[in-house]
């Protein structure tokens, strides 16, 4: 979601007429745009926005935009008297306040307050910015925004606020604009995608939003992103299965093994529940890939709960687990009620558990594609060899003298490791 926030953002600056640069030291705005999902994300925004404070020293005219989830919706006074070289503060998914600051509306005439209004009033364009234009072959595009289901570790409805939907003429332009740009594939996001349009009676849910996104042509796939088992209704996998620019990979966090740990998590299911998704899923796909997530470590996590989880990754047999040692957010019901329990040297000890069992099982997925063909659609060029990715989501290296970018090719899969592939291109 921050990358395609970003990508707003830069594009929303070139409209006003500034150029991208690579170098902080160099520019006349910085925004930075941050994470706070984990304590890491929070800390590592935390060091680059106190890095900044050099570049406000060496430059006073520089303008710098903190974004995101470190500002949230909640107020931040306290950012301000922390950080009072920063010039403007912005809410998540939100390029408003560095608009209005950048073209000195608050201050300004009349007419220059009347402009930024029309300009607000007919909301930027979703663009690939012109210094990434005709680069860009796959590009993440929000449908949904905030989150109304409270997981207890979550700070995200805290930060980003309840679900909102977007209108589905306004997803399938910014579709349209990017496809005319390059775009050949496009991930729909949203925190629960599978709730997408539940919150607005006229919209249609997330599968009529796939069949409209389907008739438009030049894209070649659709993905989305992330599901929750709860939310995850046959009705959808019926309409992935059936169209064929959606592919075949799904992102479905498990976060835990045990029921009682996803019982303190809020979740809302049984690992016996997740467990049918999985099957259904299987069932409606010759072919197809599953990502989940994993949190270690939880309050309250025993032992014998923790191999829980290990045995439902073995189950699941996922091509990824994306697994993350818990840290309490402040605000969460985890951090407010429940003591974080479990040793940092223990949650480090479960963390390279399931990193070794998923290498494992990723690398036994992999070693099943040896010798077949494959579609990828390529993306880039990454140290002389064009990258690209599969239906499923597998990296695939390929070399060619051809310029592959933008292409669906056959691939002969002639090397198989546990995080990308290598093979010859047709």
């Amino acid at each position: 979601m921050n990358a395609a926030d970003s990508l707003r953002v830069a594009s929303v600056l070139e409209n006003l007429g500034y150029k991208s640069t690579n170098q902080a030291m160099d520019a006349d705005v910085v925004v930075l745009n941050t994470c706070v999902v984990r304590q890491s994300a929070e800390d590592k925004a935390i060091g680059r926005l106190t890095s900044l404070k050099a570049l406000k020293k060496k430059n006073p005219k520089a303008v710098i935009n903190l974004m995101g989830c470190m500002v949230g919706i909640r107020g931040y006074s306290h950012l301000e008297e922390r950080y009072p070289y920063v010039d403007v503060f912005s809410q998540p998914s939100d390029p408003h306040p560095l608009v209005e600051y950048l073209t000195g509306a608050r201050k300004g005439s009349e007419e220059r307050r009347q402009e930024l209004e029309d300009i607000l009033d007919n909301e930027f364009p979703y663009r690939i910015p012109d210094s990434d234009s005709g680069g860009t072959v796959s590009a993440f595009l929000p449908v949904i925004f905030g989150c109304s289901h409270a997981c207890a570790y979550c700070v995200i409805p805290l930060r980003r606020g309840r679900e909102i939907s977007r209108p589905p003429e306004e997803i399938l332009a910014d579709t349209r604009m990017l496809v005319s740009q390059g775009v050949k594939e496009i991930t729909l996001l949203g925190q629960i995608i599978d709730r997408y349009g539940m919150d607005q009676p006229e919209f249609p849910q997330l599968s009529g939003l796939l069949r409209q996104i389907q008739g438009i042509e030049g894209l070649e796939r659709i993905r989305f992103l992330t599901s929750h088992p709860v939310w995850m209704q046959d009705d959808l996998l019926d309409t992935a299965a059936e169209l064929p620019k959606v592919m075949p990979h799904f992102e479905l966090p498990i976060q835990a093994g045990d029921d009682e740990v996803l019982t303190r998590m809020r979740r809302g299911y049984t690992a016996e529940q997740f467990m049918r998704i999985v099957g259904k899923i299987r069932e409606r796909f010759e072919t197809v890939s599953i990502a989940t997530d994993l949190i270690v470590g939880f309050p309250g996590e025993t032992r014998e709960q923790f191999e829980r989880s290990v045995e439902a990754i073995m189950e699941i047999h996922p091509d990824m687990t994306h697994a993350a040692r818990y840290s309490p957010r402040p605000g969460t019901i985890s951090a407010r009620q429940m003591e974080d329990d479990v040793p940092e040297e223990e949650k480090m000890r479960r963390f390279r558990v399931i990193e070794k069992l998923q290498e494992e099982i990723a690398a036994e997925i992999n070693s099943a594609h040896l010798g077949e063909e494959v579609p990828v659609l390529f993306e880039e060029k990454n140290r002389g060899r064009w990258r690209g990715r599969t239906p499923t989501n597998k990296i695939v290296f390929a070399e060619s003298m051809e310029d592959l970018k933008g292409q669906v090719r056959p691939v002969k899969i002639t090397w198989t490791g546990p995080w990308s592939m290598v093979g010859t291109a047709e």
